[in-house]
């Protein structure tokens, strides 16, 4: 019983540290573009490289 005098208000600061990491993350724009790096991958360039300058062709 004595543990809970410690417990819960702890898990009260966790929950609260937690609130305050996602609002903070959300307010800085982690969010925003949940989509585009998804489909940024299904927009693979199939091209060869061109080579540099000074090295042969393959």
């Amino acid at each position: 019983m004595e543990a809970l005098y410690l417990l819960i208000p702890l898990s009260v600061v966790v929950v609260f540290i937690a609130l305050w990491v996602y609002f903070t993350a959300s307010d800085s724009g982690q969010f925003d573009d949940l989509v585009g790096p998804g489909l940024r991958v299904l927009q693979d360039d199939d091209t060869p490289a061109k080579p540099a300058p000074g090295e042969p062709p393959a």
